[in-house]
């Protein structure tokens, strides 16, 4: 077991490695764990009153086994993810049961539908198994106890993370729909992002509301967990609106937005020979390529603009030209956040990078110009969200 201290995502201790991501345990989950220990036990106590201090003991089994099936969910979405093409960056046991985080958006409908329904069905199978072992056992053995508790602690996550609202599963499946139907994957985020901020009221609106309708009072301990339940649900709904609405905002942000074009010539020509190149292809921007043709540097205007006009033919390119580092690429057929990701990624090595789409270089982005179309967009495109 490691700390994860020093590494990007979730705090917490590293327990292992699945689908090529590390495993995580936070300190919340130990909290949680010791909660519902503290919550089970005089359940467990009043179904068996001769365990004595077992009851605890039955009762921590009964949680390890429950978060085992969180961990399953977890490693259902991850797998099917990963055989999808995605990039599975880790999964991480939490105070409210689980997540598994991923390096990118699913590409398509079907695959982000797929993978957020795997996670429930796995947990349909579990309780599918765990009813049948306890169809096998007597209901007073302890086992038999804890497997139909099982049963329907699945059965249960699984109809509940099938809800379909952000940040559920069933979430996921509706934005993946109306993606689908619409062609447009930020409204998709934004309706079910809407359908959970409504589950997430209907939450505390049922815990109060069921036990007056029975005329009965509301306990004050199902109110609580509600309301718990409720907040994380409508941090998350209204955390899954802001990104559909910024969505939109990135998908402004193109290369065609945020690049100039440029053309290119050998990394031996001389600056006559670009000065010619940009002139026929009607560019300012000169990038120097290898014989592979990949980006090697990029020409500094104002250094080319001082070299007097009898000596540019006699000027080699590369002696106004600044150096791109290995990886100071970006792939054209990006746009919208996969377009800042990736410039961002890039900046690390070079304010200025170049552009290769199907292997050719045909512009360069500078940063500050990203930057600078980011605020230009941000607020307009927020306030037509």
């Amino acid at each position: 077991m490691s700390s994860a201290e020093r590494r990007q995502g979730t705090r917490g201790w590293v327990v292992g490695r699945a689908a090529g991501a590390p495993v995580v345990v936070t300190p919340s989950w130990l909290l949680t764990a010791v909660v519902l220990t503290a919550v089970f036990a005089p359940t467990i106590g009043a179904r068996a009153p001769g365990l004595g201090a077992l009851t605890w003991v039955v009762a921590g089994a009964f949680v390890v086994m429950l978060f085992v099936s969180v961990f399953v969910h977890e490693l259902a979405h991850g797998f099917v993810a990963r055989a999808r093409g995605q990039v599975v960056r880790e999964f991480a046991l939490t105070l409210w049961g689980g997540h598994t985080a991923f390096g990118g958006v699913a590409p398509t409908p079907a695959t982000s539908a797929l993978v957020a329904v795997v996670g429930p069905l796995a947990n349909v199978v579990i309780a599918a198994a765990c009813w049948a072992g306890a169809q096998a056992l007597p209901s007073s053995s302890l086992l038999g106890m804890l497997l139909y508790a099982g049963a329907v602690t699945n059965g249960f996550v699984a109809l509940f993370n099938l809800v379909p609202g952000l940040p559920l599963d069933g979430g996921r499946v509706l934005e993946a729909l109306v993606w689908r139907v619409t062609g447009d994957r930020h409204a998709g985020t934004v309706a079910a992002g809407w359908v959970g901020r409504f589950v997430a009221v209907g939450v505390l609106v049922w815990a109060l509301a069921l036990p007056l309708l029975e005329g009965t009072r509301p306990s004050l301990v199902t109110v609580g967990w509600a309301g718990l339940v409720g907040a994380f649900l409508w941090s998350g709904a209204s955390g899954a609106v802001r990104e559909g609405r910024q969505g939109r905002v990135l998908d402004l942000v193109t290369v065609e937005s945020v690049g100039l074009p440029a053309t290119v010539v050998p990394a031996g020509a001389s600056l006559a020979d670009a000065d010619r190149a940009r002139s026929t292809a009607g560019v300012d921007d000169v990038v120097l390529v290898s014989p592979e043709g990949h980006p090697e540097a990029y020409v500094d205007r104002a250094a080319a603009a001082g070299v007097p006009s009898e000596q540019r033919a006699s000027t080699p390119v590369a002696a106004v030209a600044v150096v791109l580092p290995a990886g100071a690429v970006v792939d054209g057929t990006l746009r919208g956040a996969e377009l800042v990701g990736a410039v961002g990624h890039a900046t690390r090595l070079s304010p200025v990078m170049a552009v290769v789409t199907d292997g050719r270089v045909t512009a360069l982005v500078r940063a500050t110009d990203v930057v600078a179309a980011l605020r230009h967009v941000g607020p307009g495109a927020s306030a037509r969200s």
